[in-house]
């Protein structure tokens, strides 16, 4: 067994995008991103989780109360994480139904309604020095979000879960790299 640190790699920076469904999606880690996709800007401090969660019943036979055989009934996969960037994309996406209006000059207002489906893609850049993953969601939906506390202590956060649904090929998601530690040796 070879055990090489070059191949440790650290989520040192990145950015979550956000994009309306049915827009043209990457090819690559490094392929420019459509227009479309809006960066949703700083992440806190605690980065972003990717969790796959899946729930297994077990077989067991009648002889030896062996098990035999694992069924997965479910799977979901999630991208969670806090933004502290407040702009108007965020709050959007933040407020399922939700939309920016200017009032007058310099004002704007968000009616928040009751949450609506939203579906939409996402793209998470992770960057360490030049190698790049890049999670290509291409059908997701905010289906948790936090409390938002005000303090002077404390920055502004929105903590959202990106739901990760099936996409027109099957896919949670689409991971591409950069690193050539993915290839084989």
């Amino acid at each position: 067994m070879t055990l090489l640190a070059d191949n440790v790699r650290v989520g040192i920076t990145g950015e979550l995008f956000v994009a309306p469904l049915g827009t043209t999606r990457p090819t690559s880690s490094n392929s420019m991103l459509d227009p479309a996709y809006v960066g949703l800007g700083y992440v806190s401090e605690d980065g972003v989780t990717e969790a796959h969660e899946d729930s297994v019943e077990n077989l067991i036979a009648w002889q030896n109360a062996t098990i035999v055989r694992a069924v997965r009934s479910e799977s979901v996969m999630t991208l969670a994480c806090t933004l502290i960037e407040t702009k108007g994309e965020l709050l959007e996406l933040f407020h399922p139904g939700s939309e920016i209006e200017v009032v007058s000059a310099g004002q704007w207002k968000l009616e928040v309604p009751t949450p609506t489906v939203d579906r939409r893609q996402f793209v998470l850049n992770v960057v360490d020095g030049s190698k790049i993953l890049r999670i290509d969601v291409g059908n997701g939906e905010v289906t948790s979000r936090g409390e938002i506390t005000y303090a002077s202590s404390d920055v502004i956060g929105y903590q959202i879960t990106i739901t990760c649904y099936p996409d027109s090929d099957g896919n949670l998601c689409v991971k591409y790299s950069n690193d050539a530690a993915w290839g084989y040796s």
